[in-house]
This record gives C-alpha cells, sequence and structure tokens, in this order.
C-alpha cells in the first residue's frame, strides 16, 4: 500500500506532502513503529500520541496521521515533504487506516457484536459455540481470551483498539474464518474503536451500574451503549438482539428500528424468543424454548437464571447468523461454562466453591440469589452463603457501598477484601465498602490480602455451604501500586484446599 493509497480511504481535513515507498505498518504506539509504517498520533483519555511524534520519526516512520492542527502546521514547516495528514478524529482515522492497510478483512467476515454490563462474556462465548456446532469458523474477541480460527490467544483488552483488531481479523480470514463474534465495551463504542466493522447482530444484555468514573452518568453510559444499535456513529445492525427485561431495551428497539434493523427480543417467559418454563437443577437447567423459529425442550449445562439469559441471547444471535434452530437445539447439551463464570473448584471437600467475575452489585446480587438456591437443596444443616469480594481501585468509587449492601443483604457471611487496588490504598477502599456491609447487619470480615481471605472463607465453610469468590474471575493477575503479582484466584482456592486435606494440588 502507498501514502495515496491510504489518504484515499481515512476521511481527512487537510495533507501534505507524499511518498512513493510502500507502507509497512499502521501503528499508534510510537515503541512499535518500524521504518515505513504510518504513526496515528492521536488525542487519548490519559496521553496525547503527538508528543511521541518526534520518536516516530527517529525510528523511521513514513508518515504522520495527526489529529492537532497545531502540529500538523508545525510538521510541515519542520518536515518539508514528509507524508502528513490532519484528521478531525485520530481514533477513527487509525480504523479506516488499518481497515485499509489490512485488506479490509471486515468484507470477509459476518460480525455480531455483544454489549451490556453483565454477560458479555458467556453471551459471546455461547454464541462462537453455536456457531462452531453449524460447523462456522469464528473469531472471538472478549475479556477472558481470543480465539483465532480455533486458535486460543490471552485478551490484551476486551475490546482492542482498531488496528490491532483488524489484525487478528485478517489473520482469521485468512485461516478460513467467516464470523466474527466480539464483545463490545462502551469505552470502544465512545472512542470509535468499532469504526469500520458493520454488525451484522447486535446483542444487548442488559445496563447496570458500572464505568461511572469513565462515563461519569448512567445517561452517558447508556448513550455510549446505544451507539452500537442507533446508526448515528456506526452503521445499524441488520438485526439487533435485546434483552426483555432490560428497561433499556425498549428505547434501544426504537433507535434500532428507526435506523432499519429488525427487532429480536428475548427472556424468561417475556420476549419473542423466550422460555415459557423452565426448571433450574444442581447441573444447569431444562427449558421449555419458545420461539418464532419452533418450540422445543432443551438440557442446558449453565447453572441459574443468568445463565438461561445469556444462552437465550446467543441462542438469539446464532439464529440471526443463519444457523437452523434444530441444530441451535441439538448444540445446546454440550455447551460448556465459561472460564471464570460460576466456575466450580472441587478438591472433594464437603462445601462448594465457586470463582466468578462478579464485579458489580447487580452481578454480585445475581451471583449470590444462584448460590442460594443452591443451599435450599443442600443436605447440610442450615447451609451458608459465604461471599468473598472486593472493589477495584481507581474505578468508580460510588459502587463500594453498594457492593457491600448486595453481598451483606443475600448473603449469612461476607469476607472484604481487595480485588485489584491498583493505585489505591487497599484499606482506604475498604473502608468505602463498610457502611453497604454494616446496614444489612450480615456478619463479616475484613482481610485486605486477598489470599488470607480466600484461606479464611474456605476454613469457616461447613459441609453443605456455598463459597463464592467473586469479582476477578478469569484473571491470572492481581494489580498493586507500581506491580502486578501472579494470582488465580481458582489456583489459590486450590492450594488453600490441599492444605487444608482435600484433592491433589496438581489436579485439573
Amino acid at each position: 500500500m502507498l501514502w495515496h493509497d491510504l489518504i484515499f480511504e481515512v476521511p481527512s481535513l487537510d495533507s501534505a506532502g507524499s511518498s512513493a515507498s510502500p507502507i509497512t505498518g499502521i501503528e499508534y504506539d510510537s515503541r512499535r513503529i518500524r521504518p515505513g509504517a504510518v504513526f496515528v498520533a492521536m488525542k487519548g483519555g490519559s496521553t496525547d500520541g503527538n508528543r511521541f511524534i518526534d520518536k516516530a520519526l527517529a525510528v523511521g516512520a513514513l508518515g504522520i496521521i495527526t489529529d492537532s492542527a497545531q502540529t500538523f502546521d508545525q510538521l510541515k514547516v519542520h518536515h518539508p515533504g514528509l507524508p502528513i495528514l490532519h484528521v478531525e478524529h485520530g481514533r477513527r482515522a487509525l480504523a479506516r487506516a488499518s481497515a485499509a492497510f489490512f485488506n479490509h478483512p471486515e468484507r470477509n467476515l459476518a460480525a455480531t457484536g455483544i454489549t451490556g454490563t453483565n454477560g458479555k462474556t458467556t453471551a459471546a462465548f455461547l454464541t462462537e459455540s453455536l456457531l462452531n456446532a453449524a460447523a462456522r469458523t469464528t473469531i472471538l474477541i472478549g475479556t477472558i481470551e481470543y480465539h483465532i480460527a480455533g486458535e486460543t490467544r490471552p485478551s490484551i483488552h476486551t475490546t482492542p483498539e482498531s488496528r490491532d483488531l483488524f489484525e487478528l481479523m485478517s489473520e482469521a480470514v485468512s485461516r478460513g474464518a467467516t464470523e466474527l463474534v466480539t464483545e463490545v465495551s462502551s469505552h470502544a463504542l465512545d472512542q470509535g474503536r468499532m469504526i469500520g466493522i458493520p454488525f451484522d447482530v447486535a446483542v444487548f444484555t442488559n445496563l447496570t451500574r458500572d464505568h461511572l468514573d469513565y462515563h461519569h452518568t448512567m445517561e452517558n453510559y447508556f448513550a455510549a451503549k446505544r451507539l452500537l444499535f442507533d446508526g448515528s456513529v456506526y452503521p445499524a445492525p441488520r438485526v439487533a438482539v435485546l434483552n426483555a427485561h432490560d428497561p433499556h431495551s425498549e428505547e434501544l428497539a426504537c433507535a434500532a428500528r428507526n435506523a432499519g434493523a429488525e427487532i429480536r427480543t428475548y427472556g424468561i417467559k417475556s420476549g419473542e424468543w423466550r422460555t415459557a418454563a423452565h426448571r433450574l437443577t444442581p447441573g444447569g437447567a431444562t427449558l421449555d424454548l419458545e420461539t418464532p423459529a419452533g418450540s422445543a425442550r432443551v438440557v442446558s449445562p449453565l447453572a441459574g437464571e443468568v445463565n438461561i439469559l445469556n444462552l437465550l441471547a446467543a441462542f438469539t444471535a446464532a439464529n440471526a447468523r443463519g444457523v437452523p434452530f434444530s441444530q441451535l437445539v441439538a448444540a445446546v447439551p454440550a455447551l460448556k461454562p465459561v472460564p471464570g463464570r460460576f466456575q466450580h473448584v472441587d478438591a472433594g471437600q464437603p462445601f462448594t466453591v465457586i470463582v466468578d467475575y462478579a464485579h458489580t452489585d447487580d452481578a454480585l446480587r445475581n451471583l449470590i440469589s444462584l448460590a442460594r438456591q443452591m443451599v435450599s437443596t443442600s443436605a447440610g444443616s442450615h447451609p451458608r452463603v459465604i461471599t468473598l469480594f472486593g472493589c477495584g481501585g481507581d474505578r468508580d468509587r460510588t459502587k463500594r457501598p453498594k457492593m457491600g449492601e448486595a453481598a451483606g443483604k443475600a448473603s449469612d457471611f461476607v469476607v472484604a477484601t481487595s480485588d485489584n487496588p491498583r493505585s489505591e490504598d487497599p484499606l482506604a477502599i475498604l473502608a468505602e465498602i463498610k457502611p453497604g456491609l454494616r446496614s444489612t447487619g450480615v456478619q463479616y470480615v475484613i482481610e485486605p490480602d486477598r489470599a488470607a481471605a480466600i484461606k479464611l472463607a474456605l476454613q469457616v465453610a461447613k459441609p453443605g455451604d456455598v463459597v463464592l469468590l467473586a469479582g476477578k474471575g478469569h484473571e491470572k493477575e492481581q494489580i498493586l501500586a507500581g506491580r502486578t503479582i501472579p494470582f488465580d484466584d481458582a489456583e489459590v482456592a486450590r492450594s488453600t484446599l490441599f492444605e487444608m486435606g482435600y484433592g491433589d494440588l496438581y489436579q485439573n
């Protein structure tokens, strides 16, 4: 690709210079620049890429795309002849440039985007699994991991920067992928990271309080989610799949319909794609499905009503992508739980240990509700729900007492501990959780050391109890002030159980 080919595809305010040399890459991080690459210098929330243009040029950048008029003018003066493009939106320009450089992989992928506060990861995993069961080759982008045509890789971000996303998509297409399933975060929508990807199907799981450190208000948070559906910034999807239980779905349905989308709703005894009846079991649920495509009884290996909703979202989305109803029904019993989402840690102990990613008050309530259903059928004498949780540092502080209240109201015993404190003092975070806990009258313990807190929660458990280790789920690290340490809730629990005389430390 040459400079004149690139600027043809990137809307701009002004341009200068040119080059006949081939472009070797598109980068937004000056540390990744190699000779011949184009550096996209854009303003971000915490830094301004325009500050690093000199570094990019020093290591051989062929040209610059900048969202700063001042920088554009300065470059013209100090680097005459240098290929420069002045754009209005840096991140949108990055997406357009990346799509062009990687030969438009989005044109060969049917995209399903899943957004919402809770359930994105599970719904995305299940959607991919249902598509795979129909012999579709997929690329999955999400919080836990990436799947590239069957290969699993660690996840860097829930939704990567557009340049990285297009590179992954390009590789997937080269390996035969025809379907993209991706979680779509509110940050990514707000920042324009998904520009250039025409979503065929867009799924909305729910909206509850989260990410207000970034969005500041729930109205702003919802407005970011709405962008996936209303056609104002991104093309409207062909099909919008909406949770019939969430009050925001009505507005999304109106916006998406006005933008030309077909609307499909799902829910428990609600929506067009629904369960008319269901029965929860220790190993999952039995569902009586009623849909416009057919009716059937299915046995799901996923526990709890929350996972019924996640399954319905995936089922509806996969059908919208053309998978026949009968194939979907046949695939449900073989679905597998998602790592770190209601993950059992079983070392032969007489109580249940669950690791889950629940890190909002709504998600915590749903998790504890499911545990409460489990202890109600337990053989133990007055079995309890023991909940361990924390709140992340450098994030929305207003949800901390709400998390404490959610845990205290529904649990029998609570251990409040550290999540990822980041730059904050763990004790200061716990102090903001305490009022919510105290208001419920629940018995609780404060232990800032998460490993010690997990040990405490397991040691107080009695036969029949359910111990919930909430907040970190699939994460393999804990982020502290100035350092990051290896930390896996499931492995810490397994090691502690071994010390208590249960199981084999090395068993899977």
